[in-house]
């Protein structure tokens, strides 16, 4: 549909001619003569640019321009200036106050026509850009309706408009990063960028780089100077993933940072004043970190101003239907299918399961019975709950880890129900253990079921790469000859 065009202005033989210019052009054009009904066409909603009149009756074109700048609806309206006897002074006022353009009568069809057109692609894009952004952070929207996420809900929304620094604990895929970014997107600094750093995936020789900077021929491969993670978040968000396992020099850096609001480029002697909240996540116990000297006391004390704890997905079943269909919808969007339907016992069987995994195990089940299932998801589609993922993630891996070769496993493991529940003695596992046991195993029979395709099984698994690289390494995962490809 072709753009609407206000043109307002007193003299009759000027809208005139712009009426013929601008419907010969292809455009809807409407008229006012007054600044007051002009106010009025823009309020019904149905302008797209508006040519306005500096010197008008009553009402002056800068004081509609004025007001249409204040009203939430009508700021970012394209608003070209014109005039035969305007000062320059008004001409200033005018595009401070958010024109587009300003023309002095007698006016230049073609240059009129170029303006106009130009305005009206930018409002476009920029209505583009604005729709992108809101979808994109449709994917970081948080979901759910149980107590425990109203909970959450009503603790963000008192954090976030301050400056607080606040630490999110809770267990692996239950969501942490999406509490940093609601707190983000609900304080004064949402119109900043938010930065992620993932502790756990850089290496920890990398890690005070990334964070901080570095300056040329700080090291062998710096060829220039570059800007951290530090840096890119001044004046807005620094959410720190994985804060646990950071290294201790760069928790020293980290705390300096934080208590003086400056950082130094790796390699370089300059102090940088940086403004950054920072958001710090961990799926670890910090407090028992800081007992065993892993963690910085006074860093912990420093982050952990506002706590805010993630709650398992198993404490909000009343949730797993919304999330479900919530999954649903997203995966068949984004893969061009048609939104199938799941069957309210699909719906009912993923409430009553216990989700070690939390929202990232249900979501990579939904997927999974997106892309597998027909028309609509029925029972037949639902995974076996013993194929279900585990705490990836979550569990550190100690040195009595059951390793693959040591046992003699075959390639799925090798672990039978009761070997899972009991020691090689005859003696019950502890809970640690049993969860070592499974977690290693579930690795495993997705490796295999991959071809031991590791960027495919991370996002079966929901992790990172580096992250089921180190469970690999940990429980001595390797692949076997036997399974190697000819």
């Amino acid at each position: 549909m072709s753009a609407t065009i206000l043109v307002v202005d007193d003299e009759k033989n000027i809208r005139r001619t712009l009426r013929m210019v601008l419907e010969g052009s292809g455009f809807r054009v409407l008229e006012s003569d007054t600044a007051e009904r002009a106010l009025e066409l823009v309020a019904e909603g149905d302008v797209d640019l508006a040519i306005l009149d500096v010197r008008l009756p009553n009402m002056t074109g800068i004081e509609a321009l004025q007001r249409l700048r204040t009203q939430r609806e009508t700021e970012r309206l394209p608003v070209l200036m014109v005039s035969g006897h305007a000062s320059l002074a008004e001409a200033v006022s005018a595009v401070q106050m958010g024109a587009t353009d300003f023309f002095e009568k007698p006016l230049d069809r073609d240059r009129i026509l170029i303006s106009v057109r130009n305005a009206l692609r930018a409002s476009q894009l920029q209505r583009e850009v604005e729709a992108l952004r809101a979808a994109a952070q449709k994917r970081y929207d948080m979901i759910g309706e149980s107590a425990p996420i109203r909970q959450l809900f009503a603790q963000i929304e008192k954090v976030a408009p301050t400056n607080g620094r606040v630490l999110i604990t809770g267990e692996s895929g239950t969501g942490k990063e999406l509490i940093a970014r609601a707190i983000h997107q609900l304080s004064r600094r949402a119109d900043k960028r938010f930065v992620k750093v993932n502790c756990a995936a850089i290496p920890a020789e990398l890690i005070e780089s990334e964070l901080f900077g570095h300056e040329r021929g700080a090291f062998t491969g710096a060829a220039g100077r570059k800007k951290g993670m530090f840096e890119l978040a001044d004046g807005g968000t620094l959410f720190l993933d994985e804060i646990g396992d950071m290294s201790a020099s760069a928790q020293a850096k980290v705390l300096r940072a934080v208590q003086s609001g400056e950082i130094s480029r790796v390699g370089g002697e300059q102090s940088i004043a940086v403004d950054v909240r920072i958001l710090a996540a961990t799926n670890k116990d910090l407090e028992t970190e800081v007992k065993e000297s892993r963690f910085r006391e006074d860093l912990y004390f420093r982050l952990n101003v506002v706590p805010i704890e993630s709650p398992p997905l198993r404490e909000r079943k009343d949730d797993v239907p919304i999330l479900a269909r919530a999954f649903l919808r997203d995966f068949c969007l984004d893969n061009g299918l048609r939104e199938k339907p799941i069957d309210a016992e699909v719906l009912d069987r993923l409430a009553g399961r216990p989700w070690p995994g939390n929202v990232r195990e249900l979501k990579n089940v939904v997927e999974r019975m997106a892309i597998l299932s027909g028309d609509r998801i029925t029972l037949a589609d639902l995974p076996k709950e013993g194929r279900l993922g585990s705490n990836l993630g979550r569990t550190s891996v100690n040195d009595n880890a059951v390793h693959a070769e040591s046992t003699g496993g075959n390639a799925r493991g090798g672990d039978s129900p009761s070997e899972i529940s009991e020691a090689g003695n005859g003696a019950r596992l502890t809970l640690r253990e049993h969860r070592e046991r499974a977690e290693r195993q579930y690795i495993l029979s997705t490796l295999e079921d991959c071809g031991w395709n590791i960027s495919k099984a991370a996002g079966l698994l929901g992790v990172e790469r580096t992250n089921l690289h180190k469970k690999m390494r940990g429980y001595g995962i390797r692949r076997s000859k036997d399974t190697d490809r000819p």
